[in-house]
């Protein structure tokens, strides 16, 4: 797998970083949930929660993979990405 830097403008990177904290305050409060015996099924949609809130994460960050550098890869000759892209996607879609 080739691993390259890919630059996000800061418009993109303070997005998925302020969502980012946001998903570590969420399981923040899922650990403090467990330590103080909190009924199941609150603790369980908490992850519901967590969960939906990386997908968007993971969601937009696709998106512009796609957008950014599979389209640049493509343009270059580089075909290869498409069977890249296909793993990561299946990966996403093992939930």
């Amino acid at each position: 797998m080739q691993h390259t830097v890919t630059p996000h403008s800061d418009k993109l990177k303070q997005n998925l970083k302020q969502r980012l904290a946001r998903i570590e305050g969420q399981v923040r409060g899922l650990q403090r949930m467990i330590e103080n015996d909190t009924y199941c099924d609150d603790v369980l949609n908490q992850i519901a929660s967590v969960q939906a809130a990386l997908t968007g994460v993971a969601r937009k960050l696709l998106t512009q993979h796609m957008h950014s550098c599979v389209k640049h890869r493509i343009q270059s000759g580089d075909e290869s990405v498409l069977d890249e892209l296909d793993t990561t996607i299946e990966r996403l879609l093992k939930r």
